[in-house]
């Protein structure tokens, strides 16, 4: 019988910039424990990734940066011609082995891929996976190659498949949108904090797609302090009404944990109320409309300890039909308490009162809901057409 896989082995946790950096991917390590010691993990679902090939990344990257990328890894990318490509700058710091580390996670989202595309799993995750600011020749925003587009362009080439890429990432999933902006057979749908106030300062609703892909790009730009209600509304119609218009062949969904109150890079107000909703609804409509084939990465996501494994661990439960409430595996809080600078959360869910009541909570939902009639504008006019 067919099961979800989680890719995971200690190969991807080798993507570290140094110690004080924000991306952090113990997170990852943080999750896995927390399914493990909750009895939500098999061993018999968990596969090993494989390092993307340099051909299956110049599938989105230009060969000089993949060079690049090994030379920064053994320290002979220098200056000039490091910035040039993104690398050495504070976002993206250059380390040993770059280059094998961030092919290890674009590796790790194709294999996903394969046993979905190939009908060995119902369904596939890869935590590690998601870094989603990644351009075909420049690092960016923590990302150095862009796992997503190149699973994307790789679903493409070998199964011919239309994607529809979901992205809940705070941070606008810029690399991605950028690499299929003309292409009519992958379709991009981004629900993230207003580029006003946010990296990468781009995601406006007026950013629809050109040229052939013109109306295939999706962008859902909400306020600061957005909660969960307007959240998951945006969300959850915006995933219903394009899945419907594009009618894709799979589904590939980014899955940042930041924008929950505690992330400390964003000004959201979403809580776990939201993380549990997203993974069911992303589920539901691949099965309804992709024959149930559904791949997930991990993405952003900077509290590592409160948010992420909580998040991501959603994703893994969704996949399974699993819903765990109420206390946490004690042993996890025991383990990991004592590497923790803040106190561990004790439930699946955060607890009343999270956060003090936000005073434009009106204002703020008028907006958003404004954002999203403008953002489907065209497919509701396509559809009071026909």
């Amino acid at each position: 019988m067919k099961k979800p896989v989680f890719v995971y082995s200690d190969d991807l946790l080798r993507y570290k910039f140094n110690e004080g950096h924000p991306f952090n991917q113990l997170r990852v390590k943080l999750t896995y424990d927390l399914l493990r010691m909750a009895d939500a993990l098999d061993d018999s679902q968990i596969i090993e990734p494989r390092m993307a090939t340099d051909e299956e990344l110049a599938l989105i990257h230009d060969t000089a940066y993949i060079e690049a990328v090994k030379k920064a890894g053994d320290g002979t990318l220098k200056g000039a011609a490091a910035e040039n490509y993104g690398l050495g700058t504070e976002d993206t710091p250059m380390f040993p082995g770059m280059h094998e580390a961030s092919a290890w996670i674009v590796g790790a989202t194709l294999q996903a891929a394969d046993m979905v595309m190939e009908g060995k799993a119902t369904y596939g995750f890869n935590p590690s996976g998601g870094l989603h600011h990644g351009f075909r020749g420049k690092a960016s925003g923590f990302c150095v190659y862009n796992d997503s587009a190149v699973a994307i362009a790789y679903l493409k080439k070998k199964y011919n498949a239309r994607v529809l890429y979901i992205d809940t990432d705070a941070h606008h999933g810029d690399g991605v949108q950028w690499s299929f902006y003309e292409d009519p057979d992958a379709c991009t749908l981004s629900i993230h904090e207003t580029g006003r106030y946010l990296f990468p300062g781009t995601g406006n609703v007026t950013e629809r797609g050109q040229s052939d892909g013109y109306g295939y790009s999706f962008n859902l730009p909400v306020d600061a302090f957005t909660e969960d209600e307007s959240w998951l509304e945006l969300y959850e119609t915006a995933v219903h009404e394009v899945v419907s218009f594009f009618k894709p062949d799979v589904i590939l969904s980014q899955n940042g944990a930041d924008a929950h109150y505690f992330d400390p890079l964003t000004h959201l107000s979403v809580t776990m109320k939201s993380f549990h909703a997203i993974p069911r609804i992303a589920k539901a409509a691949a099965d309804r409309f992709c024959g149930g084939k559904w791949i997930a990465t991990g993405g952003g996501g900077y509290d590592i300890w409160r948010v992420v494994p909580r998040a991501w661990s959603e994703i893994w439960l969704a996949m399974n039909d699993i819903d765990l409430e109420g206390s946490l595996p004690m042993e996890w809080i025991e383990k990991w308490q004592k590497a923790a600078p803040v106190t561990l959360p004790l439930t699946w869910e955060d607890p009343p009162g999270l956060y003090k009541p936000i005073p434009r909570k009106p204002e703020i939902m008028e907006k958003n809901s404004l954002t999203l009639t403008k953002a489907l504008h065209h497919i509701r006019d396509s559809r009071k057409k026909t």
